[in-house]
């Protein structure tokens, strides 16, 4: 296994992968396009291929938002988890946050155990008095807001 940057080819395997390992849904908007605006705003993404069968095993996407990095799209293809896989990626992803001297911040489904405990080995810890909240489609709040006046 080896990591480098994503290139626009990989997209269809990155896809399949986040799929197999239930990270991804078509209304989220993950496109080669996204990812790649995001790439030209300070953000990295990260991919580990099979040297061997040139297959995308894992993936890391860290997007910058000026002052600290998020880590979105951490998969490692379920047959390779628990092998290591995860932390060398992981540690890759850190070492760009210390390149640009940032903090880097995640999101985890609290039944998501294992990445849990990998992250807590890495020093993440948890803010447990914050709630995070988030609007998927901000238009139709806005309609509909617009639309009671």
């Amino acid at each position: 296994m080896f990591i480098r940057d994503y290139l626009p080819f990989d997209f269809p395997q990155l896809e399949a992968l986040w799929k197999e390992t239930g990270i991804y849904t078509a209304e989220r908007g993950d496109t080669n396009e996204i990812i790649n605006r995001c790439n030209a705003q300070g953000g990295k993404f990260l991919v580990m291929e099979d040297s061997v069968t040139g297959r995308v095993t894992g993936t890391s996407w860290m997007t910058f938002d000026g002052r600290r990095i998020h880590l979105h799209h951490f998969a490692i293809t379920p047959s390779l988890q628990r092998r290591g896989f995860g932390r060398a990626l992981a540690l890759e992803s850190l070492e760009f946050a210390r390149e640009k001297g940032c903090p880097l911040k995640l999101e985890v489904h609290q039944e998501n155990q294992p990445a849990i405990n990998l992250y807590k080995s890495l020093g993440f810890f948890v803010f447990e008095d914050y709630v995070v909240f988030m609007i998927l489609d901000p238009g139709t709040t806005l309609e509909s807001d617009l639309s009671t006046d």
